[in-house]
């Protein structure tokens, strides 16, 4: 029985993709920093509460998009081992139940919903802190779940451009002071490119199995040659806004920060170019090296404030 329990826990951690918890909760940190640096502002418990209910958001996301995507990652998991893509398979190998995916999900959402009860009417951070956080809620919770299932109306990526991008900047500097201060409208705009770039990249290896099943988001739209320019066209976005961030109020020390970066993003734009992203070897070491960038670009913001 305690084996069992065990194998049960690992499956469910392994379900809740703790590493990818990342892309959600550095650009939160970045907010909350921002707001230390900006105004002096920072209340821990309301920081505590933000980084959960982050956590509980992202748990919903991945868990109903492990549910409502067992077909597409069926097939996917007899096509290719790519560990960013076609979801952890914890449900069609039979080690996590796909009632426990679902509920799980549901349970999430409601106890994130419970926790911006608790900060705008217990520690009043603000008359829009539930506004914003459905904002991003709603959207995660649908990304995959029917019958919305925006991943499939191909424009669940730019979803996820906002939801990790503006959102956890904008979202954890107002849970500490009220307000928004204007830079995050610029810096959050590498941020949101490069995760975008994230999804899109990640959709490649899954792409047979999305025409299968029907599930049309924007690569299935339009096409692996279109998304090849799409990509690279992101990803320049993703260095040129970052690289002029200094005229919008950022730090110019970000730059430094983010050479490193600028590097492994242009590596992969000259391998796209060279069509490796179709070699499945090479596709899941520039999907490793596309999420590095996308959590360089939040660290290089907190570092250069720092």
């Amino acid at each position: 029985m305690k084996n069992i329990s065990t194998q049960a826990l690992k499956g469910w951690i392994i379900l809740s993709r703790p590493p990818f918890h990342t892309v959600g909760i550095l650009p939160f940190l970045l907010g909350t920093f921002l707001a230390y640096r900006l105004t002096g502002a920072f209340y821990p418990e309301v920081f505590v509460f933000g980084v959960a209910g982050v956590i509980l958001i992202l748990l919903s996301t991945y868990h109903a998009g492990e549910y409502f995507d067992r077909r597409e990652n069926a097939i996917s998991a007899r096509i290719h081992e790519n560990p960013f893509a076609g979801g952890t398979r914890m449900i069609n190998e039979g080690k996590i139940s796909a009632r426990v995916a679902l509920w799980t999900s549901i349970i999430s959402i409601f106890m994130a919903f419970i926790i911006g009860v608790v900060l705008q009417f217990v520690y009043k951070t603000g008359p829009y802190t539930l506004l914003i956080g459905f904002l991003g809620a709603v959207p995660g919770f649908f990304y995959s779940t029917e019958p919305v299932r925006l991943v499939k109306r191909g424009v669940g990526e730019l979803f996820i451009g906002f939801c990790f991008g503006w959102l956890p900047v904008a979202s954890s500097y107002y849970i500490q002071t009220a307000s928004i201060a204007p830079v995050i409208h610029w810096l959050w705009m590498p941020i949101g490119f490069s995760i975008f770039n994230v999804i899109l990249l990640n959709e490649f290896p899954d792409y047979e199995a999305d025409i299968v099943t029907g599930k049309k988001n924007l690569l299935v739209r339009i096409g692996k040659q279109k998304g090849k320019i799409v990509y690279i066209i992101f990803n320049l976005f993703t260095c040129l806004t970052m690289l002029i961030s200094p005229c919008f109020g950022v730090p110019f020390q970000v730059i430094y920060f983010y050479l490193p970066f600028v590097a492994v993003a242009l590596f992969i734009v000259y391998q796209v170019l060279k069509n490796r992203h179709e070699d499945a070897r090479w596709l899941k070491i520039l999907c490793g090296l596309n999420i590095a960038v996308n959590l360089g670009t939040s660290l290089a913001f907190i570092l250069a404030y720092v």
